[in-house]
């Protein structure tokens, strides 16, 4: 094949990767608008249903359990790296025998996070959670309810992890609705049906069946599509060791991510009480709501990363790591701005009563969103490559700051809100630190990353609050401010994104995109 004809095939499957994120991003898009507005409806009428401290304690409870996930997260990072490479790397015999290795090593460690559950863990809950004395029945039934769910959700990481390197979008988008609308039947279970004596109890026992239920439809779905699903159990000693070596140091970072989430939410229940923790799940939901437009375009975008790493293309890599990432913070300022800027009249709206620090936190967690979705893909690319040894120990190290500082801060008496400007000082600092890391290991060209991406996103951040910020300042609070910042918000986010944030030729593909669906549209309605 010649010069001549070998250019126009990469252009050809560039395209159609493109094509590829853009219907997978379409599909998971679809889920997360169905799931947020369910989530946004079922979080207030939970936290009804519930109260402020049983709310809490689910919250609480639930987090401790998840702390027990460091290990197992480690290893689903490198089981999702390792299928999805193997994808790029067209190896069919070696992708079997990932999934049959894997799937081994998540039953032995269920079994191992079981033990440690019903020893450790029931000593941690009964001597050291501040748990009113009436309701530590309750919180033992959740806890126990959540170690089950926990360990089905382990067993089902390589059938999940399949289907996502295979960039299924649309059975994992339809999964996911089907989930979020039986969660939405359970919550309203409990908050009408008048049988029901402890909400609490039954709440956390219909979550565990539901995901017992989920885990079988995925393991079913795999098994039937997906050639190395089926599978005898066997034990590769060689990619064990690959996998094993991965995840140990992977291990840092995942330990670091929870003890920066969980470890704090175990924090303020020890400092304050289950409270703070309901006003730190209000925050979560809203973030969880917002980031997971961002969350979404990385799922169907990673898969792409990995797999032209394993290809040899670097250069159209460092390209959509860049675009990733800028795109990805465009994404959530869109909904942040107007959030930020009417948290209060939002939460009122929302949940009438909501617990005392919620706005501040709400806030805080966005902005601190805001700056980890800007490394989310250099992360991914990290992980293509394999060698995390050193990357691990020096960002990973870095993160678990977040722990101790968070403690000394509510030790010393500061407000709970320092521990979010500890974590967005520590996430600015591990940002650079990757970038670092991977201008050596992956030769990504750090001045244009800066560039492109961080000087860019700042630039379009000014532009698009100033205008909506004013407007905020200068009327009185009530529903003309709400609608007149929020549209406000939407268009200077969307002008600021399009003339400040994007290049000319990004700018002529979203113009395009964007008349060829209103033509779409004006055909169907004629």
């Amino acid at each position: 094949m010649t010069k001549d004809n070998i250019q126009p095939d990469m252009m050809a499957d560039k395209a159609a990767n493109n094509r590829r994120i853009a219907k997978n991003t379409l599909m998971l898009y679809a889920r997360m608008l169905v799931g947020m507005l369910v989530s946004l409806y079922t979080s207030r009428v939970l936290l009804n249903a519930l109260g402020v401290e049983d709310y809490g304690i689910y919250g609480a409870v639930g987090g401790f359990v998840s702390m027990f996930s460091l290990i197992s997260s480690a290893l689903t990072s490198s089981v999702s790296r390792f299928l999805t490479f193997e994808l790029g790397a067209g190896n069919k015999e070696r992708l079997k025998a990932v999934f049959g290795t894997s799937l081994l090593i998540q039953m032995a460690l269920a079994v191992i996070i079981v033990i440690v559950s019903e020893t450790v863990g029931i000593w941690f809950l009964n001597n050291k959670m501040t748990i009113p004395a009436e309701r530590m029945g309750a919180a033992g039934v959740v806890f126990q309810a959540s170690i089950v769910s926990f360990v089905f959700g382990l067993l089902t990481v390589p059938f999940t992890s399949t289907i996502i390197s295979h960039e299924k979008m649309g059975a994992f988008a339809w999964f996911g609705i089907f989930d979020i609308f039986a969660r939405l039947g359970i919550v309203l279970l409990i908050a009408y049906c008048s049988a029901v004596k402890d909400r609490l109890i039954v709440y956390a026992l219909l979550v565990v069946a539901l995901g017992v239920l989920m885990q079988a439809l995925y393991v079913l779905y795999c098994r039937s599509r997906f050639e190395e699903c089926r599978f005898s159990l066997s034990f590769d000693r060689k990619i064990f060791r690959e996998m094993g070596g991965f995840a140990t140091w992977n291990f840092i970072g995942c330990t670091a991510g929870l003890l920066k989430d969980q470890g704090v939410n175990l924090l303020y229940n020890l400092f304050v009480g289950p409270v703070l923790n309901a006003a730190r799940g209000i925050a979560g939901s809203v973030n969880g709501a917002v980031s997971s437009f961002a969350s979404n375009f990385m799922t169907a975008l990673n898969p792409q990363i990995t797999k032209l790493y394993a290809a040899g293309d670097l250069k159209y890599v460092h390209s959509l790591v860049e675009r990733g990432s800028k795109f990805s913070f465009y994404i959530i300022l869109f909904f942040a701005v107007p959030i930020l800027l009417e948290t209060e009249f939002i939460l009122g709206i929302w949940l009438g009563k909501y617990p005392e620090h919620s706005i501040d936190f709400v806030r805080l967690t966005l902005m601190l969103s805001l700056i980890g979705t800007l490394s989310n893909t250099l992360i991914n690319l990290q992980n293509a490559t394999g060698k995390i040894r050193n990357y691990q120990i020096v960002v990973g190290g870095i993160l678990m700051l977040n722990f101790p500082l968070s403690y000394l801060c509510l030790k010393a008496g500061f407000n709970p809100e320092s521990t979010y400007i500890v974590a967005i000082l520590v996430d600015i600092a591990c940002l650079f630190t990757r970038l670092l890391f991977l201008r050596k290991m992956a030769g990504l060209p750090v001045g244009r990353f800066i560039r492109t991406v961080l000087l860019n996103v700042t630039a379009v951040t000014v532009v698009a609050v100033i205008l909506p910020f004013i407007i905020h300042l200068e009327m009185d609070y009530g529903w003309q401010r709400f609608v007149t910042v929020g549209f406000t918000s939407v268009v200077t986010v969307l002008l600021s994104i399009l003339f400040v944030g994007c290049s000319n030729n990004e700018r002529r593909f979203l113009i395009d995109k964007a008349k060829s669906f209103v033509e779409r549209l004006y055909v169907k309605a004629c």
